[in-house]
């Protein structure tokens, strides 16, 4: 395969539809998913992913992805692999939405049974997949008889879900609802959503011929995110390969960087030979927020405890501490939640991208939102220069990864945790405004706080 030039700039590469070109990529993926998951039940949806034919394909014609450099910054250059060109999520979940998606149907076609997705989501995974069930519609893979989905967030995630097919229609809309949930914590609407589906899902089947499908499963991104390794394997220019390799990433959960790993596996076992073999793996670097700062915290001090962020002291309007580089020097409050989609505790992946930065380098940094503020303009300049524009106000943002991402870059270099004559790849995963995507408005939401009350919307919806 042969890079092709973006338009939007001369120094940025990028391919239209990368899961049509890496598609024999993302099954091997698949496959090796399925080898490794060590006995874990298995999916509702088989991770089998049918030929590539002429509808999955008219399905998966989507803006691409592209990798470009963005600049320097004191001895290290800076890359951004921009995963947010579909303009109806501007998020990197819309690669493993289209996967799952093309997988229920590959289901319905095989069983003649319905699909009836229920994803619990902070936001962007349910934005992401709600639009790959418009899509589907949109090209035929399935039909709103065959292909439903429930999307359950936390309530405090009320300003981030946004409009789309789905909401357009009011059948449509009936047929796959979104949901707020009254939860303790956010975190707490995966166990909700997952005692819902427990509760309903043989009676739904049994009823309606519609199988319930849980969706949240780390697996279920992972074949899809495979495709980042795929996509610098092919554009990253070779000359590079002895330079030490830094992949930063605003993270949860870290889903993204485990898509990268497994990718980057497949390549330098051979397992999908169409592309060269990479490089030596790139160091990870994390980038978190004060309220949910498990995974740095993890790679830092082996657990996640809470009790080991320093401790902040007021100083007039700000708070303030110098214990640890890895935290904000200054923020406006110590327990501060700069967005709503980090919304996870405790993640069970710590491990897994422990041994990895142990193995490979890297590190990472939590972030404030008095720090993304007081670099904004360089951030906002970097981003430009992958073409992505970030308004002057940024009080206008309603998704912050990729200025998160940005800013922890900074100030790792900044406080020498990346060293000189790096190259730095920001995984760009996610930003919208409300003017780039419109909210979902209030009255198409639904509002609940437990499990039976989803399960009645789940009844209605599968009916």
């Amino acid at each position: 395969m042969q890079p092709t030039l973006a338009s939007s700039a001369p120094t940025e590469v990028g391919f239209t539809s990368p899961l049509i070109r890496y598609y024999q990529g993302v099954r091997a993926a698949a496959r090796q998913v399925v080898r490794e998951r060590d006995g874990a039940p298995s999916p509702t949806v088989s991770f089998d992913l049918p030929p590539l034919d002429e509808r999955l394909r008219r399905y998966f014609d989507q803006p691409g992805v592209t990798l470009a450099p963005i600049g320097a910054e004191r001895g290290r250059s800076l890359w951004m692999l921009n995963l947010m060109g579909d303009p109806e999520t501007r998020t990197t979940k819309t690669l493993a939405s289209l996967v799952m998606v093309a997988r229920a149907a590959h289901h319905i076609d095989r069983t003649g049974e319905g699909v009836l997705i229920v994803t619990p989501s902070s936001a962007n995974k349910a934005t992401a997949l709600r639009a790959a069930v418009g899509r589907a519609y949109r090209t035929g893979l399935a039909t709103p008889e065959q292909l439903r989905i429930v999307a359950v967030a936390p309530a405090t995630s009320a300003a981030k879900l946004r409009a789309g097919d789905l909401s357009a229609d009011a059948h449509l809309r009936a047929a796959n609802p979104f949901v707020l949930a009254d939860v303790d914590h956010p975190a707490n609407v995966k166990q909700l959503a997952r005692e819902a589906v427990d509760m309903c899902a043989a009676e739904i089947l049994a009823g309606t011929g519609f199988r319930t499908w849980y969706s949240l499963d780390i697996d279920n991104y992972r074949i899809a995110d495979s495709v980042r390794a795929f996509v610098e394997a092919e554009t990253m220019p070779l000359t590079r390969a002895s330079r030490p390799r830094l992949h930063a990433h605003a993270v949860s959960s870290a889903y993204g960087l485990l898509g990268y790993h497994l990718g980057w596996r497949l390549l330098s076992s051979g397992a999908y030979a169409d592309l060269a073999t990479p490089a030596s793996h790139p160091g990870f670097f994390l980038v978190q927020q004060l309220a949910t700062p498990d995974m740095v915290l993890s790679l830092r001090y082996g657990d996640t405890s809470h009790s080991r962020i320093p401790e902040y002291r007021r100083d007039g309007d700000r708070w303030r501490q110098s214990a640890d580089p890895a935290f904000p020097a200054v923020t406006d409050d110590p327990h501060e939640v700069l967005d709503r989609t980090f919304y996870t505790t405790n993640p069970p992946t710590c491990s897994q991208i422990d041994q990895i930065v142990a193995r490979h380098g890297g590190g990472g940094v939590v972030v404030s939102r008095r720090e993304c503020l007081d670099r904004y303009d360089c951030v906002r300049q970097l981003c430009a220069e992958a073409g992505v524009r970030l308004p002057s106000d940024p009080a206008d943002i309603r998704e912050w990864s990729i200025v998160k991402a940005l800013t922890g870059i900074l100030v790792g270099i900044e406080r020498g945790f990346i060293a000189e004559g790096t190259d730095v790849v920001v995984h760009g995963s996610g930003f919208y405004t409300d003017a780039l995507l419109p909210p979902l408005p209030e009255e198409h939401v639904r509002r609940l706080s437990r499990a039976t009350e989803l399960a009645a919307v789940m009844r209605t919806a599968a009916s």
